[in-house]
């Protein structure tokens, strides 16, 4: 088994076929996307191929060392829309293949009008060990 990365990019993917921003959607839009959400990762969550998985709110700060004694540098209290990651889920599959065939699914979340997304995901494995550099 190993495992994978789905990250939720709903701002700075290529566009998704419904694309309207969430912030736009009905109240029942919205719960109707959530409910896939939380039906997916329990289907998963049976199969044991789910690990964890959280929503992300669209506040955030970047943040670096400055150096010893210093505070740290920050870049304000938002983000530049670009990069914007709406949430992630961890799964832990027996194949990169289930690994895409899983993130097609989630792809399909309903959206505006209850039609599926067909947003992008971001497909990462784990890196388990450093790479290995030979000269």
């Amino acid at each position: 088994m190993a495992k994978y990365l789905l990250l939720k990019h709903y701002r700075g993917a290529p566009a998704a076929v419904n694309d309207v921003p969430m912030e736009q959607w009905t109240p029942e839009e919205v719960s109707a996307h959530v409910q896939y959400m939380r039906d997916f990762a329990d289907r998963l969550e049976g199969t044991g191929e789910y690990v964890d998985g959280q929503a992300l709110a669209p506040e955030g700060t970047f943040v670096r060392y400055d150096g010893e004694g210093r505070p740290p540098v920050t870049d304000g209290s938002f983000l530049a829309g670009k990069d914007l990651i709406a949430g992630w889920m961890v799964i832990d599959v027996g194949t990169y293949e289930r690994a895409l065939e899983l993130a097609g699914e989630l792809s399909a979340a309903p959206g505006a009008g209850g039609k599926p997304i067909h947003e992008w995901l971001e497909v990462r494995p784990f890196l388990y060990a450093p790479p290995t550099i030979t000269e």
